[in-house]
């Protein structure tokens, strides 16, 4: 362990926990905010774009992550036009087109799980919001969405979890995250057991605090609800 753990191993593994978080940042701010507005638009009355959200979340809830990924970083940038392209491969086109694709399927779990919290609650609180001369945003954002997301912080935070977890298939793609700086450093040492092992520890961590924080979240919407 103290040979992984020499000269500019630890800074690799450190470098590979940080582009793990930042991924995991990406999907759960822009994921989050495609989940919010999938949501929003299923639940308008308009039935081609309801039609059009469902297949939205029917695709990327039933092909496979790590395919969706791939069609990120092989297939989609040759339909973007050339300025676009020369500005995404002259970034970091691994990093930026794995996090699109996992902030898209995470939007869409999102999405239906906020739409199992609206669900859950009466109809009464929207027609009130609307009777007292809230418009139909005002009322989502102010009166509905905060109660679905406290019925939904449950899924939403397993959600969370099985995409953090889910981030670890950005490797195959070249994203330098823990798997991927793991993989590299038991190619160049063939430390295979204390590099793995490392990796292992660095998400087991990471997701017990993720299922501590959604507990503790938990019981407070749970609390709040009761109030």
């Amino acid at each position: 362990m103290d040979i992984i753990l020499s000269g500019d191993n630890i800074a690799k593994f450190l470098l590979g926990l940080l582009t793990t978080l930042e991924l995991t940042a990406a999907f759960i701010v822009f994921g989050g905010l495609i989940g919010i507005i999938l949501a929003a638009l299923r639940s308008l009355p308009i039935k081609p774009l309801q039609w059009l959200v469902a297949l939205f979340v029917l695709y990327h809830r039933n092909v496979p992550l790590l395919v969706q990924i791939l069609f990120w970083y092989f297939a989609i940038p040759q339909i973007f036009p050339p300025p676009l392209q020369k500005l995404v491969n002259g970034t970091y086109p691994e990093f930026i087109l794995g996090a699109a694709a996992l902030s898209l399927a995470f939007g869409a779990y999102v999405s239906e799980d906020l739409r199992s919290g609206f669900r859950s609650l009466p109809k009464v609180q929207f027609e009130a919001s609307r009777a007292i001369g809230m418009s139909f945003l005002q009322s989502f954002v102010f009166i509905i969405l905060p109660q679905a997301v406290r019925v939904a912080t449950p899924a939403l935070t397993n959600q969370l979890l099985l995409f953090f977890k889910g981030t670890s298939l950005a490797s195959v793609i070249g994203v330098a995250e823990i798997t991927h700086v793991a993989s590299d450093l038991n190619t160049s040492t063939l430390l295979t057991f204390e590099a793995f092992f490392i990796a292992t520890m660095l998400y087991l961590t990471i997701s017990l605090i993720i299922m501590t924080v959604g507990r503790q979240l938990t019981a407070r919407a749970a609390a709040g609800a009761r109030s």
